[in-house]
């Protein structure tokens, strides 16, 4: 997963019908994962989603059999360029010829709503994320697709001082320059932001009810006096900071992904899973204490994924197994 430098895969917008608590009607995303050898085909997981009310996808390479089952579904659709992030900063021909052949062909039938140019790259291949962005917002505007953004994903240690909030700034001087690109296009920023990783790097300084949206625990930003009841909107509002910090204040923040492991390590149960996800539910329609209002964000992951790498959390952030029964229980 994301935080663990596994390649992603692919996710899911829901948008949550307004509940008491929540005025605005907010989108919500479930990440939905194919790194798996008992999944439920591309079709039989739209009409699952659509089931559920879920309104939004977002996937990590062209899957041409997911985008044929998106067609006029009224899902809309975040679209990853996959491992074609150095093809796509090479030349501006490139880029044409990926929009040509994964955009065009689908777009308006399927709601594609920004490119996602690169997920949490990392070394030397950053070189490549503002130039393929350049290429492929050029290439969409000559296609006269203008309206959908191109952006990248990012992961949440692309940002240093992140305690309190107000500190965060971008580690690296390449995510400025990302982020005036954005604000000059007017394309969001994605992260993928993980409390989960946080609280169990440092469970000492970090209690798990303010990493799982459970009452308790309030925390105050000395530097602006604005208090942050779960770590979650700290998180992201450090995000927000580094944004002001690099001149690009006025660029929003999609969370990309977020979730937390039902079993396979510390801090990974059902119920801090269950807690966790219908918390940021319950919660994105409020926005932050830094940006109120309405927030987009991606729960991962709809499904266990058997085949996933690395740490044994990898394979249990799933909201289902592959016969679609639920983990737990979750409403939207």
């Amino acid at each position: 997963m994301a935080a663990q430098g596994v390649t992603s895969v692919l996710a899911v917008v829901l948008v949550i019908g307004a509940f008491v608590s929540i005025p605005t009607v907010q989108s919500i995303g479930v990440c939905y994962g194919v790194k798996g050898n008992n999944l439920p085909p591309r079709s039989e997981v739209v009409q699952l989603y659509k089931s559920k009310g879920i309104n939004g996808m977002r996937i990590y390479y062209p899957d041409k059999e997911a985008l044929n089952a998106l067609r006029n579904s009224g899902i809309a659709l975040i679209l990853d360029v996959g491992d074609q992030l150095s093809n796509l900063a090479a030349s501006s021909s490139n880029a044409a010829a990926w929009v040509r052949d994964n955009v065009r062909p689908y777009y308006p039938a399927v709601n594609i709503r920004y490119i996602a140019v690169g997920n949490e790259v990392e070394g030397g291949a950053t070189n490549s994320i503002l130039p393929a962005i350049r290429n492929v917002n050029s290439a969409l505007a000559s296609s006269g697709l203008g309206a959908i953004k191109a952006s990248t994903a990012v992961k949440f240690d692309v940002i240093s001082n992140s305690y309190p909030p107000s500190a965060g700034v971008f580690r690296d001087a390449y995510m400025k320059d990302i982020a005036r690109y954005l604000a000059s296009t007017g394309a969001p920023l994605l992260a993928n932001v993980y409390p989960y990783f946080a609280y169990r790097g440092n469970p000492r300084d970090i209690s798990l009810n303010y990493a799982t949206f459970r009452p308790g625990t309030t925390v105050r930003d000395p530097n602006n006096g604005l208090t942050y009841t779960n770590l979650f909107d700290a998180m992201v509002d450090a995000v927000y900071a580094a944004l002001e910090k690099a001149g690009a204040g006025n660029v929003e923040v999609v969370v990309s992904e977020s979730g937390w492991p039902s079993a396979g390590g510390f801090g990974a149960s059902v119920d801090n899973a269950r807690a966790y996800n219908q918390g940021l539910i319950d919660h994105v329609g409020r926005g932050t204490p830094k940006r109120p209002g309405p927030l987009e964000a991606y729960i991962f992951a709809m499904f266990n994924e058997n085949q996933k790498n690395g740490d044994p959390t990898e394979k249990n952030f799933g909201l289902s197994y592959p016969n679609k029964s639920p983990v737990y229980p979750i409403r939207f």
